[in-house]
């Protein structure tokens, strides 16, 4: 399949690379999903330069937030294959890949009423908004 992945730290224009890497597989208590969209995020810039909190080992593939379709699930799972969710991939395989894996237990449906960029950008921005809104503007 294809990613984007990171060798060494600093810009992302300057150090992402487009690069053929073997699909992964879902472990026990994860989905394989197709990415139907990925989001940019601060974080996935603050990844690249290696000045997020976490630093995942190099060569990693970014991307925290997408709208995927499950094809496989791993073992202890239960999810329909065809259906459209929302994932924070965890690190070192995220979501800017054609395929990334995802926990089942953080994967959420994705709402009917928006499109695949649309549905991607929910996660973080609707958490990021409401922690705004109710925890620090209160």
């Amino acid at each position: 399949m294809k990613a984007w992945r990171v060798h060494e730290n600093g810009e992302p224009r300057d150090v992402m690379r487009l690069e053929e890497v073997p699909d992964p597989v879902a472990g026990p208590g994860q989905l394989l999903l197709r990415v139907r969209a990925a989001n940019i995020n601060f974080p996935d810039a603050l990844l690249c330069r290696g000045q997020y909190q976490v630093r995942p080992p190099l060569p990693f593939i970014p991307g925290v937030e997408i709208c995927g379709e499950v094809v496989a699930a791993g073992e202890g799972t239960q999810a329909e294959v065809g259906s459209r969710v929302l994932a924070q991939p965890p690190l070192p395989g995220g979501g800017f890949a054609e395929l990334t894996v995802a926990d089942a237990a953080g994967v959420l449906p994705a709402p009917e009423g928006l499109d695949d960029a649309e549905a991607a950008a929910l996660h973080i921005g609707y958490q990021t908004g409401w922690v705004g809104l109710h925890r620090r503007a209160r």
